[in-house]
């Protein structure tokens, strides 16, 4: 049996962001149960239709990676109550046809949410309005658990790194969860 393969996608390009560290812990949580990969995608362009065909070779990377992946787990931080700009163009780009054939790659993939923010409500808006989102695109979202952990700073070491204490038995719950979702949506369809 092949090993599962999920794409982390991280909704901040800050190198050093709490989601980025946020799906690096889920990473080390995961293992060796699964291939766990972080797209990077700081080099695709605002969409425009005016460079959609042929797609750049960025567009055509993370469209490969994400095709390529069992699963997708977003780690979204949140802006004005809602999730990044640069997510929501990356998700445009993926939402669009591949070819006048071939649909867009997200159709059908499992979808897990999480995010972690210094404000008191945690990122619950920005993850309801991705899966208003990805639910559209036809994505089949786990929706329990989700993980929202509020007050980033109250979980940090002394150079700023989360360490969460009081949050890590849920992401390992989310992360053991999402596992046993995406093996399930496998199995539906071989079945």
């Amino acid at each position: 049996m092949k090993k599962i393969k999920i794409l982390a996608i991280v909704g901040s390009l800050r190198k050093d962001s709490c989601n980025r560290q946020l799906a690096l812990a889920a990473k080390e949580l995961i293992g060796d149960r699964a291939d766990f990969e972080l797209l990077e995608y700081q080099d695709v362009p605002l969409l425009n239709q005016d460079i959609e065909y042929p797609a750049p070779q960025a567009v055509k990377r993370v469209r490969d990676a994400v095709k390529s992946a069992d699963g997708i787990w977003f780690f979204t931080p949140e802006y004005n109550h809602y999730f990044p700009g640069v997510l929501k163009n990356l998700i445009d780009w993926l939402s669009r046809p591949v070819s006048d054939k071939d649909p867009q790659v997200l159709s059908g993939k499992p979808a897990a949410i999480s995010g972690i923010s210094p404000a008191m409500a945690g990122t619950g808006l920005a993850q309801d309005h991705l899966v208003t989102l990805i639910s559209f695109l036809n994505m089949d979202v786990m929706n329990v658990p989700r993980l929202v952990i509020p007050n980033a700073l109250q979980q940090v070491d002394d150079q700023g790194k989360p360490e969460l204490k009081a949050s890590y038995p849920y992401l390992q719950k989310q992360a053991d969860s999402f596992l046993s979702f995406i093996l399930k949506e496998c199995n539906r369809w071989i079945l």
